[in-house]
């Protein structure tokens, strides 16, 4: 039993937009500014991560048209390594899903929660003229944010098109909450207020750490661009609409970002904007007075989109790693009515819930930039391979090699620079979780070995319908 091809290229294309523009430019923007230094170095960082997600995706186009199976990035390290070696060949494939089923995914899951839990209470808050001690606060923010990956949660197990419908929704809701901040910035801009922007490159950060941090926030901001790899089977002519969602989604997003900036330092100051939890609110509170509420509802419905369709791929990546035989078989399990992944959408969730509980977003998004750096430096690599390994297959799409080599070697120093000039803990965290996998690789996936009385676990879900499931390949 197959996931079916439902997704167009109008879905495709909201999938991309939606997931990348979520909380991001929301939540990152004023760290982005703070280790640039300078309004100037800050927009150049947020053009410079749009041209290196474009490179990206249009990497992953060729990779995701030779090799049209869903799974992204794992399932193009088990094709250009796995028949590497018999113990070594298969062990990327294993690291990159140990680390994206059980922190990426999660944390990015948890950043967005919370964030919708921020921008959701801020302004009734305000309206009732209450402000809550920091545990009261601390509570609300993370019942908030549970609520939030449950209902989400619901939808994506419920119908793959109920989980499309709200993503075409929710991305042209947060499409206009962002013209209208894009809007009053230049017409503000208009009136001439120009003396933030007029600060130009003066403070700009000279290192490499810094400027490596900074990616990272725009790193997170951008994170979704290769979403649509992860449903290449579900995709309707994915040859056709696979690069054009990409070539239609990302420069879109990109024009967004800057625009978007550009209306935050015409408005605000460096340091308002770098010590704002919520500096939309803050632009909406100056800009818009009495309609300032559209801000926060506009934010609100744009993390619920890219909550939505984080976790719509997030369940298919589990799904193919079940299916492969490299993690427990319920995961490769889909529903038999609804053709939904239950059982990962689910582990996924309750990971997510769980790192919102001593979640702070700043840290997570310093663990997700990392970690998911040092993946886009092996799927350019696993590309080049292939160049040589599958050299006679047919290629749809095949780029110059010079586009996935620029993407590894930044790549790869976004991985190195922040250790080499600033380390910190949560990189070593990072590296050890990595390490880790490898202690569930020997026995479970090289050698075959099951945990005792799982198959009767799995027995109890299928014959008394805890779950409607059934494996995917019908083992």
């Amino acid at each position: 039993m197959r996931l079916k091809r439902q997704v167009g290229l109008f879905s495709g294309v909201t999938l991309i937009v939606g997931t990348m523009i979520g909380s991001g430019i929301f939540v990152s923007a004023g760290s982005l500014l703070a280790n640039a230094g300078s309004p100037g170095l800050c927009l150049v960082l947020w053009a410079a991560c749009g041209l290196y997600s474009l490179l990206g995706a249009l990497s992953y186009c060729e990779i995701g048209t030779l090799i049209p199976k869903s799974g992204g990035e794992y399932i193009y390290f088990l094709e250009a390594f796995g028949n590497m070696h018999k113990f070594f060949g298969p062990i990327l494939a294993f690291i990159f899903a140990w680390v994206t089923v059980f922190l990426i995914n999660p944390s990015s899951v948890a950043i967005l929660s919370l964030s919708f839990a921020k921008y959701f209470i801020s302004p009734i808050l305000t309206a009732i003229n209450f402000c809550p001690d920091v545990y009261l606060s601390y509570v609300i923010d993370r019942l908030l944010a549970t609520i939030c990956i449950g209902l989400i949660t619901f939808v994506n197990c419920y119908s793959v098109s109920a989980a499309t419908s709200v993503q075409n929704v929710f991305t042209v809701g947060k499409l206009t909450a962002i013209a209208i901040i894009i809007g009053g910035g230049l017409y503000y801009l208009g009136l001439g207020y120009t003396e933030n922007l007029e600060i130009g490159f003066e403070g700009s950060a000279s290192s490499f750490g810094q400027i490596a941090t900074a990616f990272y926030g725009g790193l997170w901001a951008y994170s979704g661009w290769n979403n649509l790899n992860f449903i290449t089977e579900e995709l309707k002519d994915p040859y056709r609409n696979l690069p054009l969602a990409i070539i239609i989604a990302i420069p879109l997003t990109t024009i967004c970002y800057v625009l978007i900036n550009v209306s935050y330092l015409t408005v605000l100051t460096q340091e308002q904007i770098i010590s704002s939890d919520v500096v939309a609110v803050d632009w909406g509170n100056v800009v818009l007075g009495s309609a300032s509420f559209l801000i926060p509802l506009g934010v609100v419905v744009s993390v619920i989109g890219t909550t939505n369709g984080t976790l719509f791929a997030a369940g298919r990546v589990s799904h193919v790693v079940g299916r492969e035989g490299q993690s427990p078989d319920f995961l490769s399990y889909i529903h038999i009515e609804k053709k939904t992944p239950v059982a990962p959408t689910l582990l996924t969730s309750l990971l997510g819930i769980l790192m919102i509980i001593p979640g702070d977003i700043g840290t997570l998004i310093d663990f997700f930039g990392f970690a998911i750096s040092i993946f886009y430096c092996a799927a350019m690599v696993a590309l080049i391979v292939m160049r040589f390994t599958k050299k006679d297959e047919h290629r749809p799409i095949k780029v110059p090699i010079i586009i996935p080599i620029i993407v590894m070697v930044v790549s790869a120093i976004l991985v190195v620079a922040p250790i080499a000039a600033a380390p910190q803990v949560q990189y070593f965290y990072v590296l050890l979780f990595i390490l880790a996998g490898l202690i569930f690789y020997v026995p479970f996936v090289y050698y075959k070995k099951r945990v005792p009385g799982m198959g009767e676990i799995y027995l109890v879900i299928m014959t008394h319908h805890l779950l409607q499931h059934f494996p995917a390949f019908g083992f």
